[in-house]
Parts: C-alpha cells; sequence; structure tokens
C-alpha cells in the first residue's frame, strides 16, 4: 500500500477544517429571553423587542424562559399575537424549578410554537378574575369566560395541543404539573435545564407560514437579550405595591406642603412621586372610584385645617382614605392586588401622618398671634426714647416698635399696650419709677 504525500494529508486535513468551520457557521444563534414578572403593557414591549431583534439578528430561534403568576388579558393577548405572527420560532420554556406559567402564562404557552416546561414547574388557572379583575355581572363574566375559553381551544388546535385541558383551564381553573402536561399533551417534552432543552430542540422541524425550519441547536451560540434601564425601571414602577406607595408619598409631599407654605422639598419630591403613580396606575387596572376617594381625601383634610370642624371633617378624610385605599386595586388578583399586609400598615402612617399635620397646621391658623402689632394688645415692655404725642421707641417682646402716648413718657419707663394705630402702639406709662440699667 502506498503512502499518501505528506502534502495531500495537509490539504485533506485544511478542506475538513473548512467543511466543519462552513457547517459551524450555519448555525445561526438563538436569543434567550427571561421573563419573571407580571405581564403587563411593560412585559409586552420588552417581549416584542426580543422579536424584533431575532428578526434583525437573524437568529434561528427565541426562547422565553417563564416564570409568571399572570397578568392583564390585553397585554396577553398582544403577546400570543405577536407569536403567532412572528418569522422566527418562539420556543417558551417554564423555568426554573418552582416556576409557574399561571393565568396569562398558560395562554402564552399554548401559543408557542415548541413548549417545555422544568421538573417541579406548572400552569393553568386561566380563570377570567385572575385576568380581567374587578366585580363583574353574572352574565358579563360568562361572556368573558366563554370568549377566554374559545380562545385558549384556538390556540390549542393550531399547536395540535390538548384543547380540553386549554378549555378547562380557564372554565375550571385546572392546572397541571410539569409531568401533567407532557402526559396531556399540552407542552413537547420536559428539559431539566437549558443545555438539556437544545439537546431536544436539536432536529425539531416548525413550520412557520409556508417555511418549515429545521432547528440545529448543538453547540449552538446563546445569547441573552436583557431589559435596558428604561424597561427596569418601568417594570418596578408598575408594580401595584410601588404604585400605591408612589401615590400616598406623593399625596403626602403635597399636602405637607400646601398646609405648610415655602418648605419646597416636601413639595417637590411629592410631585415627582406623584407623576410617578399616576404613570403607573395609568397602565395598571385600577378601580376610579377608589383613586377618587383619595383625593378626596387629601382634599378634606386640607378643608380641616380651614374650618374648625372638632375633627369631624378628619374623620371623614380617613375614611374616605381607607375605602379608597381598598377599592384601588380591590378585587383584582394578588399578582394586580395590594395586600392588606401591605395596604393597612402603609394606610395607618399615611392617615396619621395627615392627621398631624393638619392638626399642627389648624392651630397655627387659629391661635391668637404671638408677634406682630395685634399680638402685642396688653403686653408690657418699656420705653427706649422719650415717649409723646409725637412718637418715640418702645421695646416689647423682644423687638423695637414706634410707639406713641397721649402724655410725655421719659425713656426706660414701664408700659403697657393700649391699641394699635395703623403701625404704631398707643402706650400708656405702668408707673413712675425708670429701669436701671
Amino acid at each position: 500500500m502506498k503512502k499518501l504525500p505528506f502534502s495531500i494529508l495537509i490539504l485533506i486535513v485544511f478542506l475538513s477544517l473548512g467543511l466543519a468551520t462552513e457547517k459551524n457557521s450555519s448555525r445561526a444563534p438563538i436569543l434567550l429571553v427571561k421573563i419573571d414578572d407580571v405581564i403587563t403593557p411593560v412585559t409586552t414591549d420588552f417581549l416584542l423587542g426580543s422579536l424584533e431583534e431575532a428578526q434583525q439578528g437573524n437568529y434561528q430561534a427565541v426562547i422565553w424562559q417563564l416564570d409568571t403568576p399572570g397578568g392583564l388579558v390585553e397585554s396577553t393577548r398582544q403577546i400570543v399575537k405577536a407569536v403567532l405572527a412572528s418569522p422566527v420560532p418562539v420556543v417558551v420554556y417554564v423555568a426554573p424549578g418552582g416556576a409557574r406559567a399561571a393565568s396569562a402564562g398558560t395562554f402564552i404557552v399554548l401559543s408557542a410554537h415548541i413548549a417545555a416546561m422544568a421538573p417541579g414547574t406548572h400552569l393553568g388557572a386561566a380563570h377570567p378574575v385572575t385576568l380581567i379583575g374587578g366585580k363583574i355581572d353574572k352574565k358579563t363574566a360568562q361572556k368573558i369566560e366563554n370568549d377566554l375559553a374559545a380562545w385558549a381551544r384556538s390556540l390549542a388546535r393550531l399547536r395540535k395541543r390538548n384543547e380540553k385541558f386549554a378549555e378547562e383551564a380557564v372554565t375550571q381553573s385546572r392546572t397541571l404539573t410539569a409531568e401533567e402536561a407532557l402526559k396531556a399533551r399540552v407542552i413537547d417534552f420536559l428539559a431539566e435545564d437549558l443545555k438539556n432543552l437544545l439537546q431536544s430542540l436539536d432536529g425539531q422541524k416548525i413550520k412557520l407560514d409556508h417555511r418549515e425550519v429545521t432547528l440545529k441547536t448543538t453547540g449552538v451560540t446563546i445569547l441573552t437579550y436583557k431589559q435596558d434601564l428604561k424597561t427596569r425601571i418601568l417594570s418596578i414602577l408598575v408594580h401595584p405595591q410601588v404604585a400605591y406607595l408612589l401615590l400616598m408619598l406623593g399625596l403626602a409631599g403635597i399636602y405637607f406642603e400646601l398646609s405648610n407654605p415655602g418648605a419646597l422639598f416636601p413639595g417637590i419630591i411629592g410631585a415627582i412621586c406623584l407623576v410617578m403613580a399616576l404613570f403607573a396606575l395609568h397602565i395598571l387596572p385600577v378601580n376610579y372610584a377608589g383613586l377618587i376617594l383619595i383625593v378626596l381625601s387629601a382634599l378634606l383634610y386640607f378643608l380641616e385645617i380651614k374650618i374648625a370642624s372638632y375633627g369631624l371633617i378628619a374623620l371623614a378624610a380617613t375614611v374616605c382614605l381607607l375605602l379608597g385605599s381598598l377599592m384601588l386595586f380591590g378585587d383584582y388578583p394578588p399578582p394586580l392586588a395590594v395586600p392588606y399586609s401591605f395596604l393597612i400598615p402603609i394606610v395607618s402612617i399615611i392617615a396619621l401622618f395627615f392627621l398631624v399635620v393638619t392638626y399642627l397646621a389648624a392651630k397655627a391658623l387659629h391661635r391668637r398671634p404671638v408677634s406682630g402689632p395685634e399680638g402685642l394688645l396688653g403686653k408690657e415692655g418699656y420705653t427706649i426714647s422719650e415717649v409723646g404725642p409725637e412718637g418715640g421707641q418702645v421695646f416689647i417682646e423682644g423687638e423695637i416698635w414706634q410707639a406713641f402716648s397721649e402724655t410725655p413718657i421719659p425713656p426706660k419707663t414701664p408700659i403697657k399696650v393700649l391699641v394699635q394705630e395703623g403701625l404704631k402702639l398707643k402706650v400708656k406709662p405702668l408707673r413712675q419709677e425708670k429701669f436701671g440699667i
């Protein structure tokens, strides 16, 4: 057997390396997006931004690692529409262990091109009350339930998933563990971690519009799509507890400024907090009757300063504050509600703050003046210079005033204020002896 020349061996090695490089370069990267939050308009913008990034960056797929307690139905609809229209395959992966795709998350899982779950996770409980919130009549509730159930069935049918579970998740708040979801054909496979997920994805064929895409995930590069600073700030602001706290701080700061003009700092901080709170409340589903009651409570506290009602107006203001706070997010599910364990202490502190500021401001407004001419009537002092019908100077309560008297009064003579005439005080001598220096 003849040995191949060394140069030919080198050529074969280089050609092999070239083919391997070409093969690896054909594997487009995968974009990883982590969602661990309530589904809100901010979440929607973030997820839609990831789809746009995946399309522009020529990624072969997007993986949404999902852990959500639910969220707003309108935001969920926008996300699902974007997934159905996406030119890039969307893989929804409920992870890590202990995560959930509850309520709104169930619809997102059903809409995915490929759905996977980690062991120890669950999904379901998509009843309308967890998506809509608020008090609605029975007939309207039934209409909403039927609409969401039909939507869930249509998504399951489109992705060839369990239609019965999809409907029961809405009508009966049914839930499934990861293993149960796999057995019920709600998801495509289990994956312990991201590495295991990529192994399961390799070779999967996905139909997009009129074309079929085959995923090549062995040794693929994964890039993470992260929230920018603006999105992180907005995500914090739209949490109901944060929005409520900002609202309370905003009203408290502005109220303090109005009741004590000139403080400036509380008013500025209050205005900033109030603007941020109104932004969040514009996004969140709130009961506007509750918001009106909270604002009314601040107005009533301010009215208590002007009108001596012996605390009746302040009591009404406190009741409005409590009722408004309870109504603001009242009947919404936990992801969109403020728990009583948070609400009651905040209401108590803010109500106490309003009452103390109101009391001090009212006391300062209605008490007898202690400075100025009106506050000096009946006060005693002594003359600095000779005081007569033409005038002179007197020293009273640590201040020097212009004064006059009917008869001449020598310097350093004790005097008493009789009346105010313009900016001068009419005084009379108390006794004839002079003060010694």
